[in-house]
């Protein structure tokens, strides 16, 4: 039971979408996509090789189909059915392609740090049967593109008005910011990266630009980017609480929140910084001290 737990959430999250009059066909299909795509890009290569690292191709492909299902089958006003289903098809395209290119690389043929220490955290709760947990947690993402990370999508093509909202503009807004200080990231630390290999040095700390500010400022942005599609959803959350009962809409609305708050412990503690961390202390030695001064996530000055 132990090993299933972590799915009843995602779960009950397609099932919230499949009571509603309004998202029940897209949310099947995309439910349907999910586990056709996982099952074959994810799942199957998990058994064949013990490695967890294909989960880097199939979730963000798995956004990207949301963002194509969006545009297909949305029946809002089209431009703003248009905007949310670019916003998904970008971000999931982006990761995807660079997933791919790890994948050509071969650098998927090792086992990614993040994963391995989720093996290590599985063996420590007892879950002495890596192989089911890997296909659990592959299952679980999958899960998880079907159901929160949906939500906004599916909510905000289904609003037909053609007058916008303050808080799609502001949602729209950190969007664009929250993408462009990823990017900004990105680039600092492949700057960094390149000036410390000509220098002939190793394992130095990235504490340049955006670094200074947050141990890691490329989840932070990314956490910001999904929080943009939130905001903007909340309108046409409050438009549809008319065609839905009390109880769907305000569960929606709650499916609104938890899609924060999942990608923000993914983002943190699940595959994102802690993990991260964990190995970047034993290899960089000086990491101790950028730790003590920097922010783990929220940017902020320095202590």
């Amino acid at each position: 039971m132990k090993y299933f737990l972590p799915l009843a959430s995602f779960f009950a999250g397609w099932i919230l979408l499949l009571m509603t009059n309004s998202l029940f066909a897209t949310s099947l299909v995309n439910g349907a996509l999910q586990m056709l795509l996982f099952a074959l890009v994810v799942c199957l290569p998990i058994w064949r090789t013990g490695r967890m690292s294909y989960v880097d191709i199939g979730w963000p492909w798995g956004v990207a189909v949301i963002g194509v299902l969006t545009w297909v089958t949305g029946e809002g006003d089209p431009v703003r059915v248009a905007l949310v289903s670019m916003a998904y098809i970008f971000v999931g395209s982006r990761m995807g392609l660079g997933a791919l290119q790890l994948w050509k690389m071969g650098v998927l043929k090792k086992e990614l740090p993040r994963y391995e220490y989720q093996k290590r955290r599985w063996l420590k709760a007892g879950k002495t049967n890596t192989a089911l947990a890997m296909q659990v947690d592959a299952i679980l993402q999958g899960m998880a593109n079907a159901s929160f990370l949906a939500l906004p999508a599916f909510l905000i093509a289904t609003n037909p008005s053609d007058s916008v909202s303050a808080l799609e503009v502001i949602g729209l807004l950190v969007w664009v910011g929250a993408f462009a200080m990823e990017s900004v990231a990105d680039l600092q630390k492949l700057a960094f990266l390149k000036a410390m290999k000509r220098s002939g040095q190793k394992n130095r700390v990235c504490d340049v630009g955006l670094w200074k500010y947050t141990r890691h400022p490329n989840y932070f942005a990314e956490w910001m980017v999904w929080n943009g599609l939130i905001i903007a959803a909340i309108p046409s959350w409050l438009a549809l609480q008319n065609q839905e009962s009390t109880v769907i809409w305000g569960l929606l609305g709650v499916g609104l929140l938890m899609a924060s708050r999942m990608m923000y412990a993914t983002l943190v503690y699940n595959t994102g910084a802690v993990p991260a961390e964990y190995y970047s202390v034993q290899k960089r030695p000086d990491y101790k001290a950028y730790q003590e001064k920097t922010n783990i996530f929220f940017p902020g000055p320095r202590k």
